[in-house]
C-alpha cells in the first residue's frame, strides 16, 4: 500500500525551500515525528494547557443573540479567555516545547494582529528563550498594545518596511532572518500554512479547539453541532475547530476578509474565486496574484486576516466543498462587534467579529432551533485604537489629546527638575 504523503493535502502543501534552509526543515521534521509519538510530550503540552493557557476555553450559550437572531441556538467558543487573549498561545506553547527539545536558544515569529507575537513572546520568556518578532510596520501602528505587550515579556519587535508592509512581508523577513540563524533558532510560524511540516503541526496544536468544543457540546446538548462558524485568516483557529468535524454531518464555515470593496487590495478573499493557484513562502495554494504571479496587496480592518494566501489544508477541503466560505465586510465586521457586545457583553476580536458577522447575515435562512457554534478567537481589547476611532470618533479623539497633554507636561515637569538638580550646587555635607 502507497504510504499517504503527509507533506501535501490534495494537490496543496509541500515544502519548495531554498537550499539553505534544507537543514534546518529536516532537523524540524525529525523532531516533531519524535515528538508526536512521545506520549511524554504530550503530557506536559496538556498539563502546560491548563496551568498556563487555562484551558479548557468556554463553550458559553449566547442566550440574547440566539433570541435576537429568531431562535436559532448559538454557542460561543471563547477563546480569548485563553491566556494572552486568543487560540494563537495553543500552537505557539507547543511548538515552545519542540524547540526546547531540539535545544534551540532562540525563537523567531511573524505577526499581524500581534496575537500570535505576543503568545510567542510570552512562551519565550516562560521557557528563558531569546524571542524577536517581525511585524509589518503598518500592523505595529494600529496594533501597538500588543507591541507593547511583546516588548514587555522581553521580546524584540522588528518593524517590517518591504511591499506592503503587512503579514505578508512579515512572513517574509522571518524566513529570511532563520536563513542567518538556523543553528540556535526555531521558527515559530503562526498559522497552518508555509512548508511542511507547519500545517500540520500547527493544525495539530490547535486541534484541541475542536477537541474541546466537541465535547462541550455533546456534554451540553447530546449531539453535534448543526454549523461551526470561524473566521478565516491563514487558517489556524479554523482548521482547529473544524479539525474534529470532518467526517460528521456538521456544516463548516469559514469567513473570509471582505474588506472594504471587490477591487484588488480593497480585500483579503481567496476562495470566492478571486485568488490563483501557485507556489509562495514555500507552499502551494491559493494567493491573491496578478497576471505575472506578484502578490497583490490586502486589505482588512482586522490585520491578522490580512493576508494573501490561505493554509493548504483548507485550500483543499473548499475544493472539495467540505468547508464553504464566504465573506464579511470591514462594515459588517464592526456591526457584528458592537451587536455582540451589547447583547452578550463579550467584546470580540476583529478577526473574530468576521466568524460572528457570517452568522448574522446567514441566520435568517436558518431554522428555529438550529444548533450553532462560532468559535471567537480572541477578544478585542487588542483591537481598541481601530474599534474606537470608528465607534466614537470624537470621543476617543479628545481622550488622545488629554493624554497627551498630560504627556507634554509631565515630560517638562521632569525636563526642569532635572535642570535644577544640574544646576543647583551641592551643599557641604550633602549626600551626592
Amino acid at each position: 500500500m502507497k504510504r499517504h504523503d503527509e507533506r501535501y493535502f490534495g494537490s496543496y502543501g509541500g515544502r519548495y525551500i531554498p537550499e539553505v534552509l534544507r537543514p534546518a526543515f529536516e532537523e524540524l521534521e525529525r523532531a516533531w515525528e519524535s515528538a508526536r509519538s512521545d506520549e511524554a510530550f504530550w503530557l506536559e503540552f496538556e498539563r502546560l494547557c491548563g496551568d498556563y493557557i487555562g484551558r479548557p476555553t468556554p463553550l458559553y450559550p449566547a442566550g440574547n443573540l440566539s433570541r435576537d437572531l429568531g431562535g436559532i441556538r448559538v454557542y460561543l467558543k471563547l477563546e480569548g479567555l485563553a491566556h494572552t487573549g486568543a487560540h494563537k498561545i495553543n500552537n505557539a506553547l507547543g511548538q515552545a516545547l519542540l524547540a526546547k527539545r531540539m535545544g534551540k536558544k532562540r525563537v523567531i515569529a511573524e505577526t499581524g494582529a500581534g496575537q500570535h507575537g505576543l503568545a510567542t513572546a510570552a512562551v519565550a520568556a516562560r521557557f528563558g528563550l531569546e524571542c524577536e518578532v517581525f511585524m509589518g510596520e503598518v500592523d505595529m501602528a494600529r496594533q501597538h498594545p500588543n507591541v507593547f505587550a511583546m516588548r514587555t515579556f522581553g521580546a524584540t519587535v522588528t518593524p517590517v518596511h518591504d511591499g506592503s508592509r503587512t503579514l505578508t512581508d512579515a512572513v517574509n523577513a522571518a524566513l529570511k532572518n532563520w536563513t542567518e540563524r538556523i543553528a540556535d533558532t526555531h521558527y515559530v510560524l503562526g498559522s497552518a500554512l508555509g512548508p511542511h511540516p507547519y500545517p500540520g503541526m500547527v493544525a495539530r496544536f490547535q486541534s484541541v479547539i475542536g477537541i474541546e468544543t466537541r465535547r462541550q457540546i455533546m456534554e451540553r446538548e447530546g449531539r453535534l453541532p448543526d454549523a461551526i462558524y470561524a473566521c478565516v485568516g491563514g487558517g489556524s483557529n479554523s482548521i482547529g475547530i473544524f479539525g474534529a468535524f470532518l467526517a460528521d454531518d456538521v456544516s463548516l464555515v469559514g469567513v473570509e476578509a471582505g474588506g472594504s470593496g471587490s477591487e484588488a487590495g480593497m480585500h483579503a478573499v481567496r476562495m470566492g474565486g478571486k485568488a490563483r493557484v501557485g507556489v509562495v513562502q514555500a507552499y502551494k495554494s491559493y494567493f491573491l496574484q496578478d497576471g505575472d504571479g506578484s502578490l497583490l496587496p490586502t486589505h482588512s480592518v482586522s490585520a491578522g486576516l490580512d493576508y494573501a494566501g490561505i493554509g493548504p489544508q483548507l485550500a483543499s477541503l473548499g475544493d472539495s466543498k467540505r468547508i464553504r466560505f464566504i465573506e464579511a465586510s470591514d462594515e459588517e465586521a464592526i456591526s457584528a462587534l458592537r451587536r455582540t457586545a451589547r447583547a452578550e457583553g463579550i467584546l470580540p476580536a476583529l478577526e473574530s467579529a468576521h466568524a460572528l458577522a457570517g452568522l448574522f447575515r446567514e441566520a435568517g435562512s436558518l431554522d428555529k432551533g438550529r444548533l450553532v457554534v462560532v468559535n471567537v478567537s480572541g477578544r478585542g481589547d487588542k483591537d481598541l485604537f481601530i474599534t474606537a476611532p470608528i465607534l466614537e470618533r470624537s470621543d476617543w479623539m479628545a481622550f488622545l489629546e488629554r493624554e497627551l497633554d498630560s504627556l507634554r507636561t509631565q515630560a517638562l515637569a521632569e525636563a526642569s527638575l532635572g535642570q535644577a538638580r544640574v544646576k543647583r550646587p551641592r551643599l557641604d555635607g550633602e549626600p551626592s
